[in-house]
């Protein structure tokens, strides 16, 4: 197995009128490369934060992070009243799928059956 380290291309936006703290990114980065750590299917992120509106709601901060993974991408969409809690929630979303996916790709025979019929054998 591959094993990353620095090569995760990571990318991080924050929405114009937002404002985080600058050890929110590095978290964020340290999270995902503890992820990528040993494996070779997680090959790059991206986070995005943002207050998506100026109005009275629940929640003030959105945090939208993809995990570019292979067979197929994970995302994660958390709302909160803070960014680090909106962040945070994301994050650990996506560490939770990526973990459960990992799982699931590890015991193929547990598997839902898959349709032999579409390319039969000795054909």
């Amino acid at each position: 197995m591959a094993d990353h380290t620095g090569a995760l291309d990571w990318e991080f936006h924050v929405g114009k009128e937002t404002q985080i703290p600058d050890e929110l990114e590095q978290e964020a980065r340290k999270r995902l490369m503890d992820l990528a750590q040993g494996h070779s299917d997680l090959i790059g992120a991206a986070a995005n934060i943002e207050r998506p509106a100026r109005r009275e709601s629940d929640y003030v901060y959105e945090a939208r992070i993809v995990a570019y993974i292979r067979p197929d991408n994970v995302v994660a969409v958390q709302k909160a009243v803070s960014a680090e809690a909106a962040l945070d929630a994301a994050l650990s979303a996506v560490e939770r799928q990526v973990r459960s996916k990992r799982d699931i790709l590890r015991k193929p025979w547990q598997q839902p059956h898959r349709d032999d019929t579409k390319y039969p054998l000795g054909g």
